[in-house]
């Protein structure tokens, strides 16, 4: 991650990358009730030049990313950001369960559509409790 020394880590920001509006405000909608910080990015693209230019303040703690994507797919998208970023929490939500292959070595959850939002805040709650204990 690019921070400067001593700067704390935002272990409650969640960049949300999904090129479908409704569904991203769905899900920032239900991670900002629940307590979090989300920011939103509507293609893999514009989520990667958000991260290189350091538009986070106090940094982030995970990345939730879909799957399918125009220009370039959810796995497309995290072998670039672990070129950077290779300890990053990022969970990958999708309704096809055979692209979970396609993360193999990638260090990602996968976690398949539908999701209720219980279950979506419970895993950003551990990826973020393991990224803490991590860091401790």
């Amino acid at each position: 991650m690019n921070l400067k020394m001593n700067q704390p880590i935002a272990l409650n920001t969640v960049l949300l990358v999904d090129d479908n509006a409704i569904q991203a405000a769905t899900r920032q909608t239900i991670l900002k009730r629940a307590g979090y910080s989300v920011q939103s990015a509507l293609n893999p693209a514009r989520a990667l030049e958000m991260l290189q230019r350091d538009q986070f303040p106090m940094g982030v703690g995970a990345v939730i990313t879909d799957h399918i994507m125009p220009g370039m797919n959810g796995a497309e998208f995290v072998r670039e950001l672990r070129k950077t970023m290779p300890a990053l929490p990022v969970i990958v939500i999708s309704g096809m369960e055979e692209a979970e292959d396609e993360y193999e070595g990638l260090d990602v959850r996968f976690l398949l559509k539908p999701l209720p939002p219980d279950q979506l805040i419970a895993n950003v709650r551990d990826v973020l409790q393991v990224e803490q204990q991590g860091a401790a």
